[in-house]
Protein backbone atom coordinates (compact mmCIF):
# COMPACT_ATOMS: atom_id res chain seq x y z
CA UNK A 1 0.00 0.00 0.00
CA UNK A 2 1.46 3.30 -1.03
CA UNK A 3 -0.78 6.01 0.35
CA UNK A 4 -2.90 5.52 3.41
CA UNK A 5 -6.11 7.49 3.83
CA UNK A 6 -6.25 9.94 6.74
CA UNK A 7 -6.32 7.88 9.93
CA UNK A 8 -8.70 8.31 12.84
CA UNK A 9 -7.69 8.13 16.48
CA UNK A 10 -8.08 4.74 18.14
CA UNK A 11 -10.85 6.18 20.31
CA UNK A 12 -12.83 7.30 17.28
CA UNK A 13 -12.26 3.92 15.61
CA UNK A 14 -13.46 2.18 18.77
CA UNK A 15 -16.74 4.09 18.59
CA UNK A 16 -17.10 3.29 14.87
CA UNK A 17 -16.46 -0.41 15.42
CA UNK A 18 -18.76 -0.56 18.47
CA UNK A 19 -21.53 1.73 17.22
CA UNK A 20 -24.35 -0.83 17.29
CA UNK A 21 -23.06 -2.49 20.43
CA UNK A 22 -23.09 0.87 22.20
CA UNK A 23 -26.66 1.44 21.03
CA UNK A 24 -27.56 -1.97 22.48
CA UNK A 25 -25.72 -1.00 25.70
CA UNK A 26 -27.91 2.09 26.11
CA UNK A 27 -31.07 0.12 25.29
CA UNK A 28 -30.23 -2.56 27.86
CA UNK A 29 -29.68 0.11 30.51
CA UNK A 30 -33.09 1.65 29.74
CA UNK A 31 -34.67 -1.80 29.63
CA UNK A 32 -33.14 -2.69 33.00
CA UNK A 33 -34.61 0.41 34.61
CA UNK A 34 -38.05 -0.29 33.14
CA UNK A 35 -37.99 -3.95 34.17
CA UNK A 36 -36.75 -3.05 37.65
CA UNK A 37 -39.69 -0.65 38.10
CA UNK A 38 -42.09 -3.43 37.13
CA UNK A 39 -40.29 -5.85 39.41
CA UNK A 40 -40.58 -3.44 42.37
CA UNK A 41 -44.34 -3.15 41.78
CA UNK A 42 -44.98 -6.89 41.64
CA UNK A 43 -42.76 -7.61 44.66
CA UNK A 44 -45.39 -5.83 46.77
CA UNK A 45 -48.04 -8.23 45.46
CA UNK A 46 -48.16 -11.95 46.03
CA UNK A 47 -48.22 -12.91 42.37
CA UNK A 48 -45.20 -15.19 42.10
CA UNK A 49 -45.64 -15.78 38.38
CA UNK A 50 -45.25 -12.04 37.68
CA UNK A 51 -42.37 -11.80 40.14
CA UNK A 52 -40.51 -14.56 38.32
CA UNK A 53 -41.37 -13.05 34.92
CA UNK A 54 -40.24 -9.47 35.74
CA UNK A 55 -37.27 -10.77 37.74
CA UNK A 56 -36.16 -12.83 34.74
CA UNK A 57 -36.60 -9.86 32.39
CA UNK A 58 -34.56 -7.63 34.71
CA UNK A 59 -31.74 -10.15 35.14
CA UNK A 60 -31.63 -10.78 31.38
CA UNK A 61 -31.30 -7.05 30.60
CA UNK A 62 -28.89 -6.33 33.43
CA UNK A 63 -26.52 -9.16 32.49
CA UNK A 64 -26.60 -8.07 28.84
CA UNK A 65 -25.23 -4.65 29.80
CA UNK A 66 -21.96 -6.33 30.75
CA UNK A 67 -22.00 -8.81 27.86
CA UNK A 68 -22.35 -5.96 25.36
CA UNK A 69 -19.40 -4.11 26.95
CA UNK A 70 -17.28 -7.26 26.75
CA UNK A 71 -18.37 -7.91 23.16
CA UNK A 72 -17.45 -4.34 22.25
CA UNK A 73 -13.99 -4.81 23.79
CA UNK A 74 -13.48 -8.03 21.84
CA UNK A 75 -14.54 -6.49 18.53
CA UNK A 76 -12.10 -3.63 19.09
CA UNK A 77 -9.28 -6.13 19.65
CA UNK A 78 -10.36 -7.85 16.41
CA UNK A 79 -10.29 -4.50 14.61
CA UNK A 80 -6.71 -3.70 15.76
CA UNK A 81 -5.46 -7.18 14.81
CA UNK A 82 -7.24 -7.04 11.45
CA UNK A 83 -5.87 -3.62 10.61
CA UNK A 84 -2.31 -4.80 11.28
CA UNK A 85 -2.85 -7.97 9.23
CA UNK A 86 -4.46 -6.09 6.34
CA UNK A 87 -1.65 -3.54 6.32
CA UNK A 88 1.01 -6.25 6.40
CA UNK A 89 -0.52 -8.71 3.90
CA UNK A 90 -3.12 -6.54 2.09
CA UNK A 91 -6.61 -7.95 1.69
CA UNK A 92 -6.52 -11.74 1.85
CA UNK A 93 -9.70 -13.87 1.91
CA UNK A 94 -7.92 -16.22 4.33
CA UNK A 95 -7.69 -13.38 6.86
CA UNK A 96 -11.19 -12.04 6.21
CA UNK A 97 -12.84 -15.48 6.52
CA UNK A 98 -12.01 -15.48 10.23
CA UNK A 99 -14.27 -12.45 10.72
CA UNK A 100 -17.37 -13.47 8.76
CA UNK A 101 -19.04 -15.18 11.68
CA UNK A 102 -21.07 -12.28 13.11
CA UNK A 103 -22.31 -8.85 12.08
CA UNK A 104 -20.08 -7.25 14.75
CA UNK A 105 -16.96 -9.01 13.48
CA UNK A 106 -17.81 -8.02 9.91
CA UNK A 107 -18.15 -4.43 11.14
CA UNK A 108 -14.62 -4.61 12.61
CA UNK A 109 -13.40 -5.91 9.24
CA UNK A 110 -15.30 -3.17 7.39
CA UNK A 111 -13.86 -0.35 9.50
CA UNK A 112 -10.30 -1.72 9.20
CA UNK A 113 -10.71 -2.04 5.42
CA UNK A 114 -12.18 1.45 5.08
CA UNK A 115 -9.33 2.96 7.06
CA UNK A 116 -6.77 1.26 4.84
CA UNK A 117 -8.47 2.08 1.55
CA UNK A 118 -9.57 -1.53 0.98
CA UNK A 119 -13.30 -1.00 0.99
CA UNK A 120 -13.75 -2.21 -2.59
CA UNK A 121 -12.06 -5.52 -1.70
CA UNK A 122 -14.23 -5.83 1.41
CA UNK A 123 -17.50 -5.37 -0.52
CA UNK A 124 -16.38 -7.73 -3.28
CA UNK A 125 -15.42 -10.34 -0.68
CA UNK A 126 -18.85 -10.16 1.02
CA UNK A 127 -20.56 -10.38 -2.35
CA UNK A 128 -18.58 -13.51 -3.29
CA UNK A 129 -19.37 -15.10 0.09
CA UNK A 130 -23.08 -14.30 -0.23
CA UNK A 131 -23.18 -12.17 2.91
CA UNK A 132 -26.04 -9.67 2.92
CA UNK A 133 -26.58 -6.55 5.04
CA UNK A 134 -29.50 -8.21 6.85
CA UNK A 135 -27.50 -11.20 8.14
CA UNK A 136 -27.65 -10.19 11.81
CA UNK A 137 -27.80 -13.56 13.52
CA UNK A 138 -24.28 -14.99 13.80
CA UNK A 139 -23.87 -18.03 11.57
CA UNK A 140 -22.58 -20.23 14.37
CA UNK A 141 -25.86 -19.82 16.28
CA UNK A 142 -27.73 -21.44 13.42
CA UNK A 143 -25.11 -24.12 12.76
CA UNK A 144 -24.58 -25.11 16.42
CA UNK A 145 -27.50 -24.56 18.80
CA UNK A 146 -25.32 -25.58 21.77
CA UNK A 147 -22.81 -22.77 21.18
CA UNK A 148 -23.36 -21.38 24.70
CA UNK A 149 -21.72 -24.49 26.14
CA UNK A 150 -18.51 -24.08 24.14
CA UNK A 151 -15.42 -22.42 25.59
CA UNK A 152 -14.44 -21.12 22.14
CA UNK A 153 -17.65 -19.07 21.97
CA UNK A 154 -17.00 -17.37 25.31
CA UNK A 155 -13.32 -16.70 24.57
CA UNK A 156 -13.91 -15.41 21.05
CA UNK A 157 -17.02 -13.37 21.82
CA UNK A 158 -16.44 -11.83 25.23
CA UNK A 159 -12.92 -12.58 26.44
CA UNK A 160 -10.66 -11.59 23.55
CA UNK A 161 -7.16 -10.83 24.85
CA UNK A 162 -5.69 -7.35 24.58
CA UNK A 163 -3.98 -6.77 21.25
CA UNK A 164 -1.16 -4.24 21.06
CA UNK A 165 -1.12 -2.70 17.55
CA UNK A 166 2.15 -3.19 15.67
CA UNK A 167 1.81 0.00 13.64
CA UNK A 168 1.04 3.59 14.51
CA UNK A 169 -1.11 4.34 11.48
CA UNK A 170 -1.45 8.04 12.20
CA UNK A 171 2.33 8.35 12.25
CA UNK A 172 2.65 6.21 9.10
CA UNK A 173 0.13 8.44 7.31
CA UNK A 174 2.09 11.53 8.23
CA UNK A 175 5.37 9.94 7.05
CA UNK A 176 3.81 8.79 3.76
CA UNK A 177 2.36 12.27 3.13
CA UNK A 178 5.74 13.90 3.70
CA UNK A 179 7.36 11.50 1.20
CA UNK A 180 5.00 12.72 -1.52
CA UNK A 181 4.98 16.39 -0.57
CA UNK A 182 7.30 18.53 -2.71
CA UNK A 183 10.03 20.34 -0.84
CA UNK A 184 9.47 24.07 -0.65
CA UNK A 185 12.38 26.36 -1.51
Amino acid sequence: MNVLPKQNSLTYSYFKVSKWLLVAFILFIIESFLYYEQLERVLLQENYVLQVFWGGCFIFSFVHIFLVIMDSWSRFQNYKRLKDQLYTYSFQPKIANNYLVSKCQRRALKIACNELGLSHEYHRFLELRGVKWHHFIPYFMVQDPFFLLKKHFWNRTFLEKYYEPKYDFRKLTHEKESEFRPLSS
